[in-house]
Parts: structure tokens; sequence; C-alpha cells
């Protein structure tokens, strides 16, 4: 099987990494393998606050990574489950299912080693462009800060800003739903006409169901879905077949949550997991070369990127493109995307869209019409990237497929961040995300960490997967530049997760388990505490005044009272001090920017908004 960048390679300290990284570690080194990566065993010594690399190609020099543990370039107290505390993303995640918890997924270490391979490979082409990029560096903590980003806008917002905490709406009349026969299951429509129906079939009145609609479209927004009751009593008294027979009739997806187990269970899948999160297809070479970049710009600078996408996922690619110097011009409909005007707004537009797509000039074109699509061949024409996440086969319907735009642009990169990729369960399925949580086995897996029927209402996939398709972007422009050829590069939301799920759908060696890890009450506030070591353990115990011996069973019981006397940043100073990783909870968005160790990753505007994730020099 030909990779993609076959001639290049790894190498560093990815073995022997901090406790708190090595999560991080294997999602690097399945990345990059995964992409053609050869990977160089270092013999120097590994970092003691963080995680190192290097970049390797014979026509480069050596590009040095570097993840930092907080965008301050601290390490103190940073494993994933306290960066997800400090970041907010038990905040997010805690909104729907009832109290400030983490997801139960190495989401932060995920998401930290895609960008940190992005960071590299964009370095990388920087320096085939003429640019001298010899190091990158990044965070775990900028990671999970840009995780939260659109929350963190729609909770800063200088008008209307959101207060959304934890166990701010009902944990039980949330999606997913359950049936009389226990199945759990989600629901799916993006148009308000099959849900009526569905909902007048199932015997709830029209007011009742409008109520439900609204409700129901908070969920990419806002991370909540405060549904009434009467919805999760009336399908409880359901069978499943019963539900999928009214689905099928009234025009609703239905889609029951399946397991790791029967997710490892399918054909396909090892196929999948071998190939990464992309599926790339190179053409022969067109003879065209990248422009030289002046000194001083960034690795994508004068490159133009066209990108069609709506929602998360795809403008998401786009906004990461952005922020490493390409030019990215939006294409939307006449009258701009309707996203642009859900509060809260600050100057007439969306803070959550404009999170995404502050660095972005727009063009509004109807892409229909034969006029619209000449306009957007010229506009190919000269461009270096063409991305859209439109439903599948709607390019070929509008000739804007990867055939139709290279007879335009033989060297374009053609990239489509879909739902389901080429990989579509055997019935069809909207690709959202969290319909690919339930399919995939990712919901199942928060489920269980949460206490909850299903996954997150936090868009864990279209973040997760807004990240992979701007590496899978950047890696086919390095492949671009190496060979001459144009590259299609197709990732998706399943994708995603599959890479969020990979070490446990191949049996792989998993990092050690910590040996006490939650969320606890302290005084004031709550304190997340995640003991990797026996000495962590014993520590912890001597500063409690308690028996060193104390089982973590024993003292996860304990810790509730035990903490009691004292407030929760008090606690993480004392035991920050032990080595002892430790992190408050930060439960309302609008407190991120007060911390230290994350002020570097973030601007205070209309909103608070989240820096470019990467330093290079």
């Amino acid at each position: 099987m030909s990779r993609l960048l076959q001639g290049c390679s790894l190498s560093g300290c990815v073995e022997q990494v901090p406790a708190g990284f090595a999560a991080l570690a294997a999602s690097l080194r399945y990345q990059a393998t995964a992409l053609g990566l050869e990977h160089r065993h270092s013999q120097g010594d590994p970092l003691a606050c963080g995680l190192g690399f290097a970049f390797h190609h014979p026509d480069l020099s050596p590009i040095e990574g570097v993840i930092h543990g907080w965008p301050d370039g601290r390490a103190h107290g940073v494993t994933e489950h306290t960066v997800q505390a400090a970041c907010g993303l038990m905040s997010v995640h805690g909104r729907a299912s009832g109290k400030a918890q983490g997801l139960g997924l190495d989401y932060v270490s995920t998401l930290s080693a895609s960008l940190a391979l992005q960071g590299a490979l964009a370095a990388a082409l920087g320096q085939l462009r003429g640019g001298r990029f010899s190091h990158v560096s990044s965070s775990l903590g900028a990671a999970g800060v840009l995780g939260v980003g659109q929350y963190l806008a729609g909770a800063t917002a200088s008008d209307e800003a959101e207060r959304l905490l934890p166990g701010a709406t009902c944990s039980k009349n949330r999606p997913p739903f359950v049936s009389a026969d226990g199945v759990h299951f989600e629901l799916e429509t993006l148009d308000a006409e099959p849900w009526r129906r569905f909902w007048a079939a199932v015997g709830i009145d029209a007011e009742q169901a409008g109520q439900g609609w609204k409700a129901f479209l908070l969920r990419y927004a806002k991370a909540v879905a405060p549904m009434p009751t009467v919805f999760r009593q009336a399908l409880a008294r359901l069978s499943m077949a019963r539900i999928s027979a009214l689905c099928a009739l009234n025009g609703m997806a239905v889609c029951p949550l399946r397991s790791l187990a029967e997710r490892r269970a399918d054909e396909d899948l090892p196929g999948q997991l071998k190939q990464g999160p992309w599926a790339f297809d190179c053409s022969a070479a067109d003879g065209r070369t990248l422009p030289a970049l002046a000194l001083g710009e960034l690795p994508l600078s004068g490159l133009t990127v066209i990108e069609s996408c709506r929602r998360i996922q795809g403008p998401l690619a786009g906004h990461l493109l952005a922020m490493l110097g390409a030019e990215v011009l939006r294409i939307e409909l006449p009258g701009g995307d309707p996203l642009r005007a859900m509060p809260p707004c600050v100057d007439g537009v969306s803070v959550r869209f404009d999170a995404l797509n502050r660095l972005k000039p727009v063009r509004e074109l109807d892409i229909k019409s034969a006029a619209g699509r000449e306009e957007l061949y010229e506009r190919v024409r000269h461009a270096d990237v063409f991305l859209h996440n439109w439903a599948p086969g709607k390019a070929a319907e509008l000739a804007l497929d990867r055939a139709d735009l290279a007879r335009i642009n033989p060297g374009l990169v053609y990239a489509y961040a879909g739902g389901w990729g080429h990989d579509r369960p055997g019935e069809p399925l909207p690709g959202t995300d969290f319909v690919v949580q339930a399919w995939s086995g990712v919901g199942e897996q928060i489920g269980q960490a949460s206490g909850t029927p299903g996954g997150s209402l936090f868009t864990v996939l279209d973040v997760l997967g807004g990240v992979v398709a701007a590496q899978g972007v950047t890696a086919a422009l390095v492949h671009r530049a190496l060979s001459g050829q144009s590259v299609r590069v197709d990732s998706s939301l399943l994708g995603a997760a599959n890479l969020l799920c990979a070490p446990s759908l191949q049996d792989a060696d998993q990092p050690q388990a910590s040996l006490l890890k939650g969320v606890y009450p302290t005084q004031s506030g709550l304190l997340a505490i995640d003991c990797q070591t026996p000495a962590q353990l014993e520590q912890l115990n001597r500063i409690l005044a308690l028996d060193p011996q104390t089982s973590p069973q024993r003292l996860d019981a304990l810790l509730g009272s035990a903490l009691s006397s004292q407030a929760a940043a008090t606690w993480e100073q004392a035991l920050d001090a032990a080595a002892i990783p430790a992190c408050v909870v930060v439960d309302d968005l609008s407190q991120l920017a007060q911390d230290r160790r994350l002020k570097p990753c973030l601007s205070l505007n209309a909103y608070t908004s989240v820096n470019a994730h990467w330093s290079f020099r």
C-alpha cells in the first residue's frame, strides 16, 4: 500500500515521554505511520516538560517540533484529564451530561497530535517554498481551547453572552433516546417537516413538537437539547422496531448506538484503520510549482484555498489553513450563510460563526447557475486548494467534482470533508456528528464514562474532523511540492471517529491507566485530580493526612469530604507543588482568559477568540 509521504520520517523520544503525554505520543506515531512517515529512533534525552520530535526529508533541513503542556510553555499538572478540566471541555460536555466531567476518551491528546503533525508538515512546505522554518511549537492546552472555540465565543460575546453551565439542562431528556426494549438510539433530520410528521405519528401535538424542534437545533451550537419530557416518555413506550418503522415512513433517520465490539466486527474496519483518517488519490505531475515565500511569511502564505462549506467541520478546516497563512476565499450562497445571524451577534454577525470564519474574505455565488459556476471555475483556475463538505453526490451534480476541476487546474488539491467518506454504512444515514458518534462506537464510550445513554452534545467529531481535514490538505500540499502531483484528499467524521478510537479498536498497547482519576467537590469549586503513579497516590494521601497506603478506591470515596476544607484553587496550588496533576474545573468559559497558562492562545475583542495554534521560527 503506497503512502502519501513515503521518503519522509519522524524521529524523537516518543517512547519515553512524561506520563501525561503518553496518549499524545501514541496518536502521533499512529498518524505519522498512516501518512507514510518512517519512524527513526532518537538517542537524545526526552523532554522533561513536553514531547519533542523532528520531521525529516532528504531535501529539507530537519524540522524540530515541540508540544508543550500549556500555551505558556509550562507542563506542570498536565494530563488529558486535567487539560479537559482547565480548558472548559468538561464544562461544555457537562451542559447536557448532568455535571462537569471528562469525555472518557483521549480527545485533547488526539487533537494535539494532529495539530502538531500539521504544523510540522506546514513548516516542511514552507522550506520547500524557500522559507526558513526549523522549529514549530504547540501545546495540549491550546488544542483543548481550540476545541471549545465556538462555545467560548458564545460565552464571551460583548452582547447577549450565553451562560450555560454544567447541568444547565436535564440529562435525561436529551438525545439519545431509549426504546421500550432498551435500545439507545439517535434521531436525525435537518428539516422541520419530517420532524413534525414523525412526532405526530408518535402522538405528540404540534406545539410540543415545535418546542422540541427548537431544542433539537440547539445541539450543534450550544451543546444542549432541552427536550420536553413527553418526548422521552413517548418513545420509551415504543419498541425499536416500531420507532424504526415510523422513522422510515416519515423521513426521519434513526441510528441505534453501536458498541466498540460491534464496530470491531465490521469487515472493512482493518483497512480503514491502516489507511488512517484520510484517503489520498494522486494524479500525474502537471509541472506546476508552488510560489516562493517572501521573508517572514507564514508557510501557506501566497496559496489560495477556495472553501464552500457549512457548519463546523469544513469551516474549521479552512480556518486552520488561514491561520497558517493561506488566503481562504469562502463561497456562500446569495444572501450569505444563514448561520451568520445565529445569536449571540456582534456587529450583525454571529460570534460562533465569526470564530470559524473571521479570517476569510467572502464571495456570494449561486453555484447552481451557469454564471455562478463559470465564475467559480475561473477562481479555481488560479487556486491551489478546493475544499467542500457538500452532501454525497452534490459535487458531481453541479459539475464541480475532482475530474471537472482537474480539467481547469490539473495541479489542484481537491479536498472533501464529509460525514462517512467512502465508508458509508449499509443503510443511508446522515453524516452528522451525533449520528456518526452513535454508529462508530464513540457515543458508547462517552456514555459509559459519563453515566449517560450515549455520546456528547459537544461536537466531538466535527471539531476533530475539521482538524483532520486541514491536516490532510497540508499533507497533500507537501506531496505536491515534492512530486508535482495533484492530490484528492477525502476525510470524514467517521475517519475522525476511527482515529479517536484507534487504540481500542486495534487492541493496541494502551497508555498505563491512572490509579485515581476524577472530579471532586471542594469548599469552593470542583477539582480534577489524576494520580498516574504510586508515588503521586502516596503523596496525595500524605497531603490529606491519610494513611499513605490508602487504596485508590477508598481514597476516591474519601476525597469529597477530605477536600472540603479549602477551595479548589488552593488545592490545585498545593497538589501542583507536590507534582500531583490537578486542575480547577472551569465551569464558566468566560473565566478561561484569566488563566495565565492559557492567555498566550487567546485574544480579547468583541468576544474571546483563539489565536493561531502554532509558533514557527
